[in-house]
């Protein structure tokens, strides 16, 4: 994610969510998403590679407005979290919303400045704007090496999903394989993959687990 070559694709996605932001303010359509209720129910889904019985470390990557947080917080769980935005809109927007909250640092960045115990990313590989599926099938790539590299025990991701029914597929968005991106995740990072596609909404969830 933080290859020179990168730097027109991730100025066109801050862009975008910045202005996404201006539009609808923190809420789940300033971040693109329908409403609480889909966001709560893809946080509950990526947040299943986390073994909560312990304090954890999280990275956030494209954080928002740091909706997450809120939600691990209301699950009443023990953690310290980074939260990591290429759009300066956005991270200006959730270090108001967390100011105070000792256990959350954010960054603008394009990826994550430490190593922490789980990587989550909810929603980046949508919106592809003009590129290939090509183009946006290398940044998915580059933005899955970054979430390994920086995690210690495991991370999570979404998209949606290529069995999306044909006549409500957009051309703008990225309608993901999930059987390669299985394939690839459990070639390249780790045995101990899920793959997460049962639960009502037109994407999926995978799940990597690393041994400690």
């Amino acid at each position: 994610m933080v290859e020179v070559g990168n730097a027109a694709l991730l100025s066109e996605v801050a862009g975008y969510y910045s202005d996404k932001l201006e539009q609808h303010g923190q809420s789940p359509r300033g971040v693109d998403w329908n409403g609480e209720e889909g966001q709560t129910l893809r946080f509950r889904e990526l947040c299943r590679v986390i073994d909560a019985s312990r304090p954890f470390s999280v990275t956030d990557l494209g954080c928002g407005y740091g909706a997450l947080h809120d939600f691990l917080s209301a699950e009443g769980r023990a953690f310290d979290y980074l939260g990591v935005d290429v759009s300066g809109s956005m991270v200006e927007a959730a270090r108001e919303r967390l100011q105070g909250r000792g256990n959350a640092r954010l960054l603008q960045a394009s990826a994550p400045d430490c190593v922490n115990d789980y990587g989550i990313a909810s929603g980046i590989f949508n919106v592809r704007f003009g590129r290939t599926d090509a183009e946006w099938q290398a940044y998915v790539e580059r933005s899955l090496d970054e979430l390994d590299r920086a995690s210690r025990l495991g991370f999570s991701f979404n998209c949606l999903t290529s069995y999306s029914d044909a006549d409500r597929m957009r051309p703008d968005l990225y309608y993901a394989d999930p059987g390669r991106l299985f394939d690839l995740c459990k070639r390249r990072y780790s045995r101990n993959v899920a793959l997460l596609h049962d639960y009502g909404l037109y994407e999926f969830t995978m799940l990597v687990r690393k041994q400690p």
